[in-house]
């Protein structure tokens, strides 16, 4: 592998990495503040998308507007700043997780920036994006140039893919041999195809480590991680787990530092909870996170609606903590009684019943009407009546009474096309 590989690709697409990063280390809490006049300055002059949504330029800063997913689904040009066109922007596509799939742009240096993030966070856990091997649970185009595209990038970015749409125990021993080959430094991909070769090590009873004894960390991200989860994964990958939190659109928002902090990126991004107001919350209380980038001058991301629910809290230092994440706000269980709550509760409801049936691989919860909830689950035999009326009885005390379960056994459950498990579905409009 060419040294430094990865950041050598990016300088030769015109990104100055090496300057970022000497950038990104210069920048502390104290420029938060200098950033945001700067680019809302920046917007306020050269782009008329944002000013035809800012009437009132002398706004403060929780006056200006929330600007959500579809505000952003118009083309991409109209969205660009002065001297930006499509020909010299980093361009991207979110996945469409949320409903509502957009194009978005960066300007090059703001792209950088978002690297220069991920460099700092990574190398905290000693790992290096040049040179450390990655084992990449991802999905990935099955054919076309899209699949191509994405191999490139594995040998660019010096990591090795594990497709993830099919995960039966013969892929999985596939995987397992796969790791006695290969000196990997670190997996990195979606929670719960992860947490699929831990349950299969499980039943092995082998520990991952073992027979990969180069494994470091494992880096969790785009899925929640629930506490019994990261267990599983401790114990039978043998490594650490450390959580991320990001976007395509703006990257790192957090991640676990080497203290175990679900530390918030602070240096290119401002990170909010507001209320449905769209005012500040106080530390501790849940709302929607809202982010700003700090530096992308070629498209306004400014109080952009992410999607989550979270909650932060800021230490005596000044380090702002992802206190909670909540799963995305159009996860929404609506009861027949008029209560509603997050689909994330279900879903701790359930898990808590079933996690110590060995037979359940995976499920996920999808509400097809206010009082009808279906369970969609991989596993070696039906559920038994026993576990259907924990179920019933959990869902009694935790949500209401009178609800109804039906069980659908799978051999595979529906991810995205991005191989993303989405853990709770509501149909009810």
């Amino acid at each position: 592998m060419p040294l430094k590989l990865f950041d050598n690709i990016l300088k030769l697409q015109g990104f100055k990495i090496d300057y970022a990063r000497k950038e990104f280390a210069k920048l502390s809490m104290k420029d938060l503040e200098k950033q945001k006049k700067a680019v809302l300055k920046h917007h306020f002059t050269d782009n008329h998308f944002y000013n035809s949504l800012v009437t009132n330029k002398n706004a403060s800063w929780n006056e200006l507007p929330v600007l959500s997913k579809k505000d952003f689904q118009q083309p991409l040009y109209k969205r660009l700043s002065k001297g930006y066109t499509l020909k010299n922007v980093f361009k991207g596509k979110t996945s469409g997780s949320s409903g509502h799939p957009f194009t978005f742009a960066k300007d090059k240096y703001a792209h950088a920036m978002a690297w220069a993030a991920f460099h700092e966070a990574y190398e905290q856990h000693g790992i290096n994006l040049n040179t450390s091997l990655q084992a990449r649970f991802y999905g990935i185009p099955l054919s076309g140039k899209g699949k191509y595209m994405e191999l490139a990038k594995d040998f660019v970015s010096y990591r090795k893919r594990f497709p993830i749409f099919n995960m039966n125990d013969e892929v999985l021993e596939r995987f397992l041999n796969r790791f006695k080959k290969n000196k990997f430094d670190y997996i990195n991909g979606y929670t719960s195809s992860i947490v699929l070769l831990a349950n299969y090590c499980k039943r092995k009873n082998l520990i991952l480590k073992s027979i990969c004894p180069s494994l470091k960390i494992c880096i969790v991200t785009s899925e929640m991680l629930f506490p019994d989860d990261r267990s599983l994964l401790e114990q039978w990958l043998g490594i650490p787990v450390v959580n991320e939190y990001g976007a395509s659109e703006v990257g790192l928002i957090a991640m676990q530092n080497s203290k175990g902090d679900f530390e918030v990126n602070q240096h290119n991004l401002f990170v909010e909870v507001v209320d449905g107001n769209n005012q500040p919350l106080q530390d501790g209380e849940i709302g929607r996170l809202l982010v700003t980038d700090l530096f992308n001058k070629a498209h306004p991301m400014i109080r952009y609606e992410i999607g989550d629910l979270g909650s932060l809290e800021t230490l005596e230092n000044g380090t702002r903590i992802l206190k909670e994440l909540q799963g995305r706000t159009s996860d929404i269980a609506r009861l027949p009684s008029g209560k509603v709550v997050p689909g994330l509760t279900f879903y701790y409801v359930t898990k808590t019943v079933i996690k110590e049936d060995l037979d359940i691989l995976e499920f996920i919860v999808i509400q097809k009407k206010p009082s009808l909830f279906e369970i969609q689950y991989v596993s070696r035999a039906e559920i038994n009546e026993h576990l259907k009326s924990s179920i019933h009885k959990a869902m009694d005390e935790y949500l209401e009474s009178g609800l109804k379960v039906k069980f659908t056994r799978l051999s595979v459950l529906d991810r995205s096309k991005r191989g993303k498990l989405k853990q709770f579905m509501s149909e009810v409009k």
